[in-house]
């Protein structure tokens, strides 16, 4: 029994730190809708530069004056990231801020390596609680019984900060309409920027508090958001009092998982997340949110097929690809491949995004589902190549298909975190299912037919399928289908008052866009001659994400621009320089910045400028027309 108590109390101890950090983004996106993955990061700075504080500064006023301190500066860092980028693109998609806190993530990365050194850093213990209470024979460390009170503690500051002073009443306001709150006549800028503020500086005390428990690294910032995520949508998005609950609830499964379910321990957490959201999608504690006020067909412009002239450039671009094994190296093929592959994978959540609205989490799933069912029917049933390729997708569909039913019941971000949960379930089967998908050690020996094996006939495989695929999907959103999910991701309401059944046709676009992105998926297991557990990954979901904002959501074909510009310059950097990361972020943002509706959103729009500018002369024409009317 006392082991148990011991463990009840070591899962507390870790709550707090995750509470810290899971508060803070809660009130982020509460009030500026900003889906913060850089988060993580100012929790990952917070533990790098408290580190250096309490190393520097000795005795106790040091150590607890670092952390103090190293957390205001990092919440300073964060006001400036808030007012010299994040406020240039608030009236930009919401999902496309996404890309720029990505962008910052991935910078962040590389700047933690350059100036404190990749190996892991280890903080001293914290000054008047280095030792351990016994507890009938269990020894509790004095710290985790700190961090135990201190949790309480900062809520009930933050209790009496929301709701005991003006500040918090309008973050509250804002939190549940921040329209309404604009038009009462709050200045949103400073209010965005103070709520940034407060957030980051409670993800970095939460980080600066972990030095004496944990080790210092720089891949802390993926492990963190990921469970921040998860307590936010359990508790509810601008709940405090939720996020200790749903903080708690986290750190215990996480601390008793292991012992009980040791099978599905990586498992429990997010199927607690599903249910939650299938259940009660906003959350233990939150609130529905208002209906956005946006005008249906504003944000996107009209889409028109592809004129003659187009069609013939798209058509002259794909013969210039295919004839790049005339003359390209072996290397250059295989990259060329992989690129092609993931065109199909971008193009397969743009399809789900910009046609319908969806924005998926959690679409690696798919990918990867594809990827082990060609393993499975080659290396269990043996099966020829053509086969796996036709049979192997339909993994990826059927797991579309169930997910798919559960998500599209809901909608905005609450649909993208169920995709997550999927995601994530699918993931911890294939590392924890070992007999079966062989764990972290993966499934070896995939490899193409003799008819395939070459570089360059294989180049010529992935291209030709990333091009009937992207041909496919492009007919299918001037089809009566994708009119039926334009319509639907403009106005539901309206869309079911003229007897288009939503669910039905969003879960078939669901399923049509597993089933493509499984199709990638099962190419990029021949490319690879394996499958891992990574291929249905978080990161690879996040990949796919920026693919698509990169390009454009709100185009036709931004997936595929995204995908090779982002493919490219990836594996360039990769092989050009160890801060690939730094260099890659930085042009994330600079792209965010400058291009705030993608690559593809940018170069339509000068286009359509172009178009609509008077020819010379025809001004003084105009005047005499616009007086009389």
């Amino acid at each position: 029994m006392a082991f148990y108590v011991v463990q009840f109390l070591t899962g507390l101890a870790s709550a707090a730190s995750l509470f810290l950090v899971a508060s803070g983004l809660s009130i982020i996106f509460g009030v500026t809708r900003i889906v913060n993955f850089a988060h993580g990061a100012f929790y990952m700075i917070g533990a790098y530069i408290a580190f250096t504080l309490t190393e520097r500064f000795s005795g106790a006023f040091g150590f607890w004056g670092g952390v103090v301190m190293a957390a205001l500066a990092v919440a300073l860092i964060g006001v400036l990231v808030e007012m010299v980028l994040l406020r240039r693109i608030y009236h930009a998609p919401e999902l496309f801020q996404l890309l720029g806190t990505f962008g910052l993530t991935l910078m962040v990365e590389d700047l933690v390596v350059l100036i404190w050194g990749p190996d892991d850093l280890v903080g001293r213990r914290a000054p008047g609680f280095k030792g351990a209470v016994d507890f009938f024979g269990q020894n509790i460390p004095s710290y985790d019984l700190f961090l135990i009170v201190l949790g309480p503690v900062v809520l009930g500051i933050l209790w009496l900060l929301f709701q005991r002073t003006r500040w918090g009443v309008l973050v509250r306001a804002a939190t549940q309409d921040r329209d309404m709150v604009a038009a009462l006549g709050v200045n949103q800028k400073w209010l965005f920027t103070s709520v940034f503020a407060v957030g980051v500086f409670l993800a970095a005390l939460g980080g600066a508090l972990q030095i004496p428990r944990d080790a210092v690294h720089h891949a802390m910032d993926l492990r963190i958001i990921v469970e921040v995520f998860v307590v936010v949508v359990i508790g509810g998005l601008g709940s405090i009092v939720g996020a200790f609950v749903a903080a708690v609830l986290v750190s215990e499964l996480n601390a008793f998982g292991i012992l009980i379910f040791p099978k599905i321990s990586i498992i429990l957490v997010f199927l607690v997340m599903a249910a939650v959201l299938i259940v009660r999608p906003w959350g233990l504690f939150g609130k529905p949110e208002a209906a956005a006020r946006k005008t249906p067909g504003l944000s996107v412009n009209p889409w028109r097929p592809l004129t003659s002239n187009e069609r013939l450039a798209s058509l002259a671009a794909l013969v210039i690809a295919a004839l790049l094994p005339l003359f390209a190296g072996n290397y250059a093929l295989t990259v060329g491949s992989e690129i092609a592959i993931f065109v199909i994978f971008a193009v397969s959540l743009h399809f789900l995004m910009s046609v319908g609205g969806l924005a998926s989490f959690g679409h690696a799933a798919y990918f990867g589902l594809g990827a082990y069912g060609v393993a499975f029917l080659a290396k269990m049933a043996g099966l020829p190549m053509i086969v796996c390729l036709l049979l192997g997708p339909l993994l990826g569909c059927m797991g579309a298909a169930v997910f798919g039913f559960f998500a599209v019941q809901l909608s905005g971000v609450y649909f993208a975190m169920l995709t997550l949960a999927f995601a994530q379930i699918v993931w911890s089967i294939a590392f924890q299912w070992v007999s079966v998908t062989g764990g972290d050690n993966g499934i070896l020996g995939v490899w193409p037919a003799s008819w395939a094996a070459s570089p360059s006939h294989f180049y010529w495989l992935a291209l030709g399928v990333a091009a009937l695929v992207t041909i496919a999907l492009r007919i299918a959103v001037f089809s009566p289908f994708g009119y039926a999910l334009r319509a639907t991701r403009d106005s539901l309401l309206r869309s079911e008052a003229v007897g288009i059944n939503a669910k039905r046709i969003q879960w078939t676009a669901f399923v049509i866009a597993g089933t493509t992105a499984g199709i990638g998926g099962a190419l990029f297991a021949y490319l690879k001659g394996s499958v891992f557990p990574d291929n249905l990954g978080i990161s690879l979901s996040v990949d796919a994400l920026v693919m698509v904002l990169l390009g454009g959501v709100e185009t036709v074909s931004g997936g595929v621009i995204g995908a090779i510009v982002y493919k490219a310059l990836n594996i360039w950097l990769v092989s050009q320089t160890d801060l690939s990361k730094l260099v890659l972020g930085g042009f994330i943002v600079l792209i965010v910045v400058v291009f705030p509706k993608g690559i593809v959103g940018m170069l339509e729009m000068l286009a359509q400028r172009r178009r609509k500018s008077p020819p010379p002369g025809s001004s003084l024409l105009a005047k005499p027309i616009e007086s009389a009317e």
